[in-house]
């Protein structure tokens, strides 16, 4: 398989990187939910090289995150790992942080509730949950590209959905 890659990852990760490097901080494992490409794994891991990064996918995501990751020599990202964030326990027993971007407006309702669940269960007392993603704040879209955006979204998978970031656990 050849190496994945994410323009999206690309445009986006120094960006995500000003804001995490706040919070993740210091000797501590990140687990990060949906790592497909592994772009965002690499990124950070190579810019905070005290804290050890955690890929992880859903089962049928897994060859793409390894072949992402092949060929890496940072010694702060372990292996990829199976996770599907509606089966319990999670293969993470604790985390110093959790990291997700661009997962939350493809899973289905009753996922993010299962995403939400998981993480109260592995993050650490004091750690931080960082989401990267679209979101409609007071309902409202923050884009005319992002109204868009969700009606392809819910073309390509109608559980698919920007999430009201008011609404407790992004439902909506």
């Amino acid at each position: 398989m050849s190496k994945p890659f994410s323009q999206a990852c690309e445009n986006n990760k120094a960006a995500i990187l000003a804001v995490i490097r706040q919070y993740f901080q210091g000797d501590l494992t990140v687990l990060e939910i949906g790592s497909y490409t592994g772009q965002h794994a690499q990124y950070f891991a190579s810019q905070l090289p005290q804290v050890t990064w955690q890929p992880s996918d859903i089962q049928d995501n897994l060859p793409i995150v390894e072949a992402g990751l092949a060929d890496l020599t940072l010694s702060n990202i372990l292996p990829p790992l199976a996770l599907d964030v509606s089966q319990q326990p999670w293969p993470v027993k604790i985390a110093g942080g959790v990291f997700s971007a661009n997962t939350l407006h493809i899973m289905a309702q009753e996922k993010l509730e299962d995403f939400f669940h998981g993480v109260g269960l592995v993050l650490q007392t004091g750690g931080f949950l960082c989401v990267y993603g679209p979101f409609k704040y007071a309902g409202e879209y923050t884009s005319d590209s992002n109204a868009s955006f969700e009606l392809w979204l819910q073309e390509r998978d109608p559980v698919s959905a920007i999430r009201d970031f008011e609404k407790g656990q992004c439902s909506g």
